[in-house]
């Protein structure tokens, strides 16, 4: 499954924002160091279902109208601080969490009401420009003392006659992630000495950072996006590539709500409806909600996950069925599964995504849209409704 980790320093909602994309029972304070322990649940990203394109709607539970949720893992870990590469407060415990992680969402209060150590100040005070670049260096730093630290190895092996740079980074690298593609491309973007031995730690921490670019990715979550100074989300557009605003506090407002049946609403939603009763406190509070849901296009939670999945990380959904014609599997049950896969991938990917005995008994694949057989080499697309026949 495809993993998903929250990063940022302590008080700027990340556990607010895990709780309200899991629904899980977990602590949310106003007070750095909430989470200790990493918490790891489920939640989803958002896909149109192409059973919009049938008369007959999915009935799971991931598919709700035509919205379909494909199961992602989302990790919220104790929070950095300056120095956290070092070891200050829980750095190292923070940063080792995030060693399987295949994307970050670095949650900022864009309100700039806490400062650079997740204390509380007056909102506005903070520049929270500056947690941006924080996190990207303190995670860049880290990746390069982790490179330092086995240098030694990789001198040792380049006296071998066969010694081969990348070969030695791949074994190096796994461990966070990197493939080794991932290190072949680093190597065509990095000038660096020949020979190991010659490398000087300014060498390290740009294969570092380049390798961080490539197996972490950043989406910036600008998050108390309801009460931040529109300045400041502006300036964060500008400080980073990729920048969601959102309003964690409201996204599990309304999950809460939606629970206990007083609004009809959906994550990802661009709105709600109140279909219960309801108080004068609590309706305003449900309307300031939805002048932040118009404003950004909805709560930002489930959109910084689509962003950082469909987007940055370039994933399509695809559908495997057993009856081609009826899209169901061999109970019957209409698109009962979704897969994430990189875009380019075969009906032979989706095979082994399936399990690795349909992979290695793969023998061919029909397009269910289309009534049609396809190539080995053909490139699903989002929303594919792939029929396998496998030996395995």
């Amino acid at each position: 499954m495809l993993s998903i980790a929250l990063a940022g320093k302590p008080n700027a909602g990340k556990s607010t924002l895990y709780k309200a994309a899991t629904m899980a029972d977990v602590d949310v304070g106003n007070y750095p160091f909430t989470t200790i322990d990493a918490n790891r649940g489920v939640s989803h990203v958002r896909t149109d279902c192409p059973c919009l394109d049938r008369e007959q709607r999915c009935e799971g539970d991931n598919c709700r109208d035509g919205k379909r949720y494909v199961p992602v893992e989302l990790i919220d870990v104790a929070g950095l601080v300056p120095g956290a590469h070092e070891g200050r407060g829980l750095g190292n415990q923070f940063l080792d969490e995030l060693t399987n992680a295949d994307v970050i969402l670095n949650v900022v209060d864009a309100s700039g009401g806490t400062d650079a150590e997740g204390e509380p100040v007056e909102v506005g005070e903070h520049d929270p420009v500056e947690d941006v670049d924080f996190i990207q260096e303190e995670m860049d730093l880290w990746l390069a003392s982790i490179v330092s630290r086995n240098w030694e190895s990789i001198e040792r092996q380049s006296r071998s006659p066969d010694f081969a740079l990348d070969e030695s980074l791949v074994d190096l690298l796994a461990g966070v992630g990197a493939s080794e593609l991932d290190v072949a491309r680093t190597l065509r973007e990095l000038d660096y000495p020949e020979d190991p031995i010659a490398w000087t730690d300014e060498d390290r921490e740009a294969l570092a950072r380049e390798i961080r670019e490539r197996t972490k990715p950043i989406v910036v979550v600008a998050n108390k996006a309801d009460i931040a100074p529109e300045e400041n989300i502006e300036r964060l557009r500008e400080a980073a590539d990729i920048v969601v605003p959102a309003t964690a506090d409201g996204e599990l407002a309304l999950r809460n709500a939606a629970k206990a049946g007083v609004v009809e609403y959906d994550p990802g939603d661009t709105d709600f409806d109140i279909v219960g009763d309801v108080s004068d406190q609590q309706q305003q509070g449900l309307e300031k909600i939805r002048e932040v849901m118009t404003e950004f296009g909805g709560t930002g939670v489930q959109g910084a996950m689509d962003t950082a999945v469909y987007d940055l990380l370039d994933q399509i959904t695809a559908y495997p069925v057993q009856n081609d014609t009826k899209w169901t599997d061999g109970q019957g049950n209409v698109l009962p599964d979704a897969h994430l896969l990189s875009r380019g991938s075969t009906p032979k990917d989706l095979a082994y995504a399936v399990h690795s005995d349909i992979g290695d008994g793969y023998t061919h694949a029909v397009d269910a849209r289309k009534e049609m057989r396809v190539s080995d080499e053909t490139e699903l697309e989002e929303g594919a409704v792939i029929k396998i026949i496998s030996d395995g």
